[in-house]
């Protein structure tokens, strides 16, 4: 298993530094958000390679992760074609004066280390004893995951069908999904990783992997997620003060003000 890690850990730091060459040519950092859950998925197909046979619960495993990092990807693909760089590199590049070569560590290989991480769970599914039927934790990560797949495609079609409507300019999302939660799409991704440990992570000698979903829960919440984004949006949105007043920011609980 430490060897399939090293392995993991070496493409990932391998595919960042591609990443980052193309960034230098493009002038464009934005690259990595679009391939950070197709990271995840390269690192799951290493460890499945490096795996004595690919069993029923590896398969279904591993075709889960395939599912959300291809979604995810196509989907930020498909929000951020040609709006150039995303604000907060523009940001880090106008405060950086070699942003251009330290981004490759700052960002790229902070970010393969961080998809390594996350990705010890599918490390423990290929290569960690799992013997017998699916059990009780199979089911629990399997109805985890496909809720948190739901909520996150949900929220990001509802958002999306939102923003698209010229009327709509300037107003904060408050329907469907985002009436009870301002961020069901970063509580979906944090629902379907604590699925994914859950049914890959959670035998007897692959306890620790849990700290895949509370690292990722963590940024979500602290870091890269919540925080950092309506930091932006207070600022943006006259009316985001109020959404934030009435609407719960991760667990959803009815709004009581928002249609």
């Amino acid at each position: 298993m430490i060897g399939s890690a090293i392995a993991g850990l070496g493409t990932l730091l391998a595919l960042m530094f591609a990443l980052w060459a193309v960034s230098v040519v493009r002038r464009d950092v934005s690259i990595v958000d679009i391939w950070w859950s197709l990271a995840i998925l390269t690192a799951a197909c290493v460890y499945a390679a490096e795996a004595e046979r690919l069993t029923p619960r590896r398969i279904v495993v591993l075709a889960g992760v395939g599912l959300w990092a291809i979604r995810l990807a196509a989907y930020l693909a498909w929000r951020g074609w040609g709006a150039g760089e995303d604000r907060r590199y523009g940001a880090m590049r106008a405060r950086r004066p070699r942003f251009q070569w330290s981004s490759l560590v700052i960002v790229f290989w902070l970010q393969a280390v961080l998809a390594w991480v996350i990705s010890l769970p599918l490390l423990a599914a290929m290569h960690g004893e799992q013997p017998g039927s699916p059990g009780v934790l199979d089911a629990v990560g399997a109805v985890l995951f496909a809720a948190g797949f739901g909520f996150e495609t949900i929220g990001d079609w509802q958002l999306a069908r939102f923003k698209a409507d010229p009327a709509n300019r300037g107003l904060v999302c408050d329907r469907g999904l985002w009436r009870y939660t301002r961020h069901p799409n970063y509580l979906g991704e944090a629902v379907l990783w604590w699925g994914i440990w859950c049914v890959a992570g959670a035998g007897s000698d692959t306890f620790w992997t849990i700290v895949s979903p509370f690292l990722l829960t963590w940024l979500l919440l602290r870091v890269s997620g919540v925080r950092l984004l309506e930091s932006d949006l207070v600022r943006e949105k006259p009316g985001y003060r109020d959404y934030v007043a009435r609407t719960s920011a991760f667990l959803p609980m009815r709004s009581g003000k928002a249609r």
